[in-house]
């Protein structure tokens, strides 16, 4: 790896003028400014992190605060990790990722430490603590995810809302007037904010059409097999014939097998819209129609938002929703009631 003593070399300078030239922190004549630029670029210099933090310059480097928990789902999570990495990494930045469950202390370290240029937050909850510490930090902070109380703050996500009243809006136009929702697991609704979002659009939007809706979780902690096979059987003993499924690929599968043991087809018999997926339902045993959740789509607008604050201190906070696809596979049935 260059050293600055190579560039020194290279250039006919001393190291200071080196450091002075790079991080401008005194004046440089423009001749030697030059010389010294074209000495570090041919070696391929780079001052580390710490080099650029002293000198007020950007570190290229952005925080992830994404907390890990014994029952964190780690497919849909790790997908959000590795889509915010790929759209950094794709405008020049790494990324620090940060999993302590105390989410707090490693969003104040960074921010206090000026090793980052920029904090994105992860598995946004309801009454998140960053949103408190992102008001008052000087280090941008965007979340991808949007907390109860989103003022002063920079999000984005998907229009969760939108995706229920989509998703309700179909299987009532088809004529269902009512319908069960299979939900995440019952500790996501106390821990994150989108599941809540997407209940309470499909909710709502269920009010407004006149279709009576039955919402069950999926388990406890996890998803529990048994829970989502009882939760179907009541469903269709109550005669729903339509089900929306916010939740992991477990419980499509087991909705799909139960249905199937009761003889019944999808898309002819019964309805089925998979809400805000994050994962690939072309690999489902029956295709559903899906309203997916993209984890690229926000990741790349939150990196985008995240240098644009960084190139404009003054750019106002604001709430990015990516408005909802419907994705149809032909698992729409016409009502038979």
């Amino acid at each position: 790896m260059t050293t600055i003593h190579e560039v020194a070399d290279a250039a006919g300078v001393s190291i200071s003028t080196v450091s002075y030239a790079l991080s401008g922190k005194r004046p440089v004549s423009e001749n030697t400014r030059r010389r010294i630029e074209d000495a570090a670029r041919s070696l391929g210099y780079e001052p580390d992190a710490g080099a650029r933090m002293l000198a007020g310059r950007r570190t290229h480097i952005f925080a992830l605060t994404e907390p890990l928990r014994a029952d964190t789902h780690a497919p849909t999570h790790m997908a959000f990790v590795l889509a915010t990495a790929v759209a950094a990494r794709r405008r020049g930045y790494d990324i620090l990722l940060l999993t302590d469950e105390q989410t707090a202390d490693g969003m104040n370290r960074v921010a206090a430490s000026r090793l980052v240029d920029a904090i994105l937050v992860l598995d946004v909850a309801p009454d998140d603590e960053r949103a408190a510490i992102a008001r008052t930090v000087r280090t941008p902070t965007v979340f991808i995810g949007i907390p109860d109380d989103p003022d002063g703050l920079t999000c984005v996500d998907l229009d969760f809302e939108a995706a229920g009243h989509l998703a309700v809006d179909r299987i009532a136009d088809a004529g269902h007037r009512r319908a069960t929702l299979l939900g995440q697991t019952e500790v996501s609704y106390r821990r994150s904010n989108f599941p809540r979002r997407l209940l309470r659009g499909v909710q709502d939007r269920s009010d407004e059409r006149g279709v009576s809706l039955s919402w069950v979780t999926t388990g406890a902690v996890s998803t529990d097999p048994a829970a989502v096979r009882s939760a179907t059987e009541a469903a269709l003993a109550r005669g729903d014939r339509a089900f929306i499924v916010h939740a992991v690929g477990d419980v499509h599968e087991v909705l799909l097998r139960t249905l199937d043991a009761h003889g019944l087809r999808v898309g002819e018999d019964v309805s089925v819209v998979s809400a805000a997926a994050s994962f690939d339902t072309s690999a489902l045993a029956v295709p559903v129609d899906t309203i997916p959740l993209i984890p690229q789509q926000s990741c790349e607008v939150a990196v985008e938002l995240a240098e644009r604050h960084l190139d404009d201190p003054g750019t106002p906070p604001q709430i990015h929703l990516i408005p909802p696809e419907y994705h149809s596979a032909g698992s729409i049935a016409p009502a038979r009631e």
